[in-house]
């Protein structure tokens, strides 16, 4: 099994209709854990990866009535590496 943590963010709160077809999705095999943040407005699904793909998530989320934007990067923007002194002399000199 591979575990694998998708965040999507919603526009709208979900109703308790949709809250209920959630619950429903949570019983698909493969979906291991949904967690809703409202102040963010996203929704982490942790899934089974040789189950399901990203795809059939999102799909299971539309079903529900989940109005998906966008997939979040769990990923930081990663910070270019230092000048080293040697690329800043020859960068001056040019």
């Amino acid at each position: 099994m591979t575990t694998v943590d998708v965040v999507y963010r919603y526009a709208t709160r979900p109703t308790e209709a949709e809250m209920l077809a959630l619950g429903n999705a949570r019983e698909v095999y493969g979906i291991r854990r949904l967690v809703l943040n409202h102040q963010q407005k996203t929704i982490r699904v942790e899934y089974d990866a040789t189950r399901l793909s990203t795809a059939v998530v999102s799909q299971l989320l539309r079903r529900a009535g989940i109005f998906v934007t966008e997939e979040v990067s769990l990923i930081p923007p990663q910070l270019p590496p230092p000048a080293t002194e040697e690329k800043k002399e020859a960068a001056l000199a040019k």
